[in-house]
């Protein structure tokens, strides 16, 4: 049993977002090949942050980029992205949104950071993923979206963790590269956590 899961497809991380990652709308077309194919469950993940979410720089008067500590945990500030309800936090146009049978939504805790799929930043508290993909029988994920060295990579890590095959679609991800080697790095530490890195036609 297999299982498609597209990481926070959001017009905030696309150009002209509030979060932009670079070239972010060019995985559009892969998204929809993959929509075509046959999977037992297609999943989305949505960052859904409250209006003051802590990792906002806007939240502490800060500049995105700086670094704090957020209630224990090290935390890079970003510009104020995702907010519930907002234009910014709905899924990009372009791909078959209806094809998704179930949405899971992170970051909504605004005293912490969630940037896997499966759990926030200190793993203290579960999105339900975990148990849905047990439920459905699903042992290999396939995981695209944004941004590869963050959310795309936190959530191939705890999927690895977790047990389930892990397969990562090269070119259904785009990664926000705040040092130019980001985005490679990542790939290396998703490998090293036995994930297969493959693209969509290998499928």
């Amino acid at each position: 049993m297999r299982a498609l899961l597209l990481v926070d497809v959001q017009n905030d991380f696309m150009p002209g977002g509030a979060l932009a990652v670079k070239d972010g709308d060019q995985i559009i077309p892969v998204l929809n090949e993959l929509l075509k194919m046959k999977f037992d469950a297609i999943l989305a993940t949505k960052d859904w942050h409250p209006q003051d979410h802590g990792s906002f720089a806007a939240s502490h008067g800060k500049e995105p980029g700086e670094k704090i500590d957020l209630f224990g945990l090290e935390q890079i500030l970003w510009p104020v992205h995702c907010v519930q309800g907002t234009k910014g936090a709905e899924f990009a146009l372009g791909w078959d949104v209806g094809k998704v049978e179930k949405v899971f939504y992170k970051g909504i805790d605004k005293t912490i950071d969630s940037y896997s799929t499966f759990y926030d930043n200190g793993h203290r508290r579960t999105t339900g993923l975990e148990l849905y993909l047990r439920e459905k029988g699903i042992k290999d994920l396939y995981v695209a979206g944004l941004a590869t060295d963050y959310c795309v990579k936190y959530s191939v890590l705890d999927a690895a963790t977790l047990g389930f095959n892990a397969y990562v679609i090269k070119d259904g991800c785009k990664a926000i590269n705040l040092q130019k080697e980001d985005e490679e790095q990542a790939f290396q530490q998703m490998r090293e956590a036995g994930a297969h890195i493959i693209t969509s036609k290998d499928i």
